[in-house]
């Protein structure tokens, strides 16, 4: 066993405080679940404590990567979206696709570093072009 599976194996919870397993070693089970997985069965955590955590330590960087886990029976159901989030969705949306600076709608999000469109953060590019 190296030493980095070493670190992340502590199903008691006794040195992180939570169960602890490695990464891709999770219990087969089917009592915990990540949120994305809890998300595709339709199920939200629902304010319940993290049960576990998956957790990966990248032996370049020196970084850990952390995956919470949650219990499956209590997760809730997904919350239906509403007209009025729906409206809301849309509105903060065609912001997200209108550019500021010249106020024309595009088919995609204007970039978050530029602030603007493309057109507008370079103007000298499109008259040489």
């Amino acid at each position: 066993m190296s030493a980095a599976f070493g670190k992340c194996f502590d199903p008691t919870g006794a040195l992180h405080g939570i169960p602890t397993y490695p990464w891709k070693y999770a219990p087969d089970d089917d009592q915990f679940a990540t949120r994305r997985q809890l998300r595709a069965r339709g199920l939200r955590p629902g304010g319940q404590p993290i049960a576990a955590q998956l957790m990966r330590i990248n032996r370049r960087a020196g970084g850990v990567r952390v995956a919470y886990l949650y219990r499956i029976d209590l997760a809730k159901p997904v919350r239906p979206m509403t007209s009025r989030k729906w409206g809301a969705l849309a509105l903060a949306m065609l912001a997200r696709r209108t550019c500021p600076k010249c106020q024309l709608t595009y088919s995609y999000c204007m970039p978050r570093s530029l602030g603007m469109c493309v057109l507008c953060a370079y103007p000298d590019t499109e008259s040489a072009a």
